[in-house]
């Protein structure tokens, strides 16, 4: 079992809610959601099992907060992927934040929880979803307009397409952990940027 390994005082002040998201979706990523226990989560948050359920009433009230959580967090790390990085180097900034959510696997967790049939879990992660859209959108945009380029292609249609590419890569990284990733990335934006004039 992985278990939060911050120092004591820094993970005393993390907020308890933000500890025991964070145990989950490490939870997740370690032993599946098929055996998530509410128990294996309070130990690696270092709270108790009485805490998690003051916070959250079920094992699927606790799952939709992870889903909102993970997907405000992977939205708001790709807008800072572009926040004041020079044009020339902007795709390479795009690729170190994939390549970073890739490796902790967050995305991986999205698409372990849209197997779950609840119908809460599956409005959260349309709404998670709608929200790596609109997010995606904001990125292909502002990439665009950096390099003074027009998108051909409607902007969210392209985002769509960037965020089942996005997916893709993740269930790739599960399925084939050694395969080179970057190579199917430059050649998805030399193909997105093709949709330019």
């Amino acid at each position: 079992m992985t278990v939060d390994r911050a120092a004591p005082d820094e993970r005393a002040a993390r907020p308890a809610t933000e500890r025991i998201l964070r145990a989950t979706v490490e939870r997740i990523l370690h032993s599946g959601v098929a055996h998530l226990s509410m128990q294996d989560v309070a130990t690696a948050a270092g709270v108790s099992k009485g805490l998690i359920h003051y916070h959250f009433r079920d094992k699927n009230a606790l799952l939709t907060r992870a889903i909102e959580w993970t997907a405000a967090g992977l939205v708001a790390r790709e807008r800072e992927a572009l926040e004041d990085v020079p044009s020339h180097i902007a795709v390479e900034s795009l690729w170190g934040w994939l390549e970073s959510e890739l490796d902790a696997g967050h995305l991986r967790v999205l698409i372990e929880l849209a197997q779950d049939p609840d119908a809460e879990i599956h409005a959260a992660l349309a709404s998670a979803a709608r929200a790596r859209r609109a997010a995606a959108a904001l990125t292909i945009d502002a990439l665009f307009r950096r390099l003074s380029l027009r998108s051909r292609i409607p902007v969210p249609l392209l985002a769509d397409v960037s965020v089942a590419f996005m997916d893709g890569l993740a269930i790739q990284a599960m399925a084939e952990p050694d395969a080179n990733q970057r190579v199917s990335f430059d050649v998805f934006w030399l193909a997105m940027l093709n949709m330019a004039e």
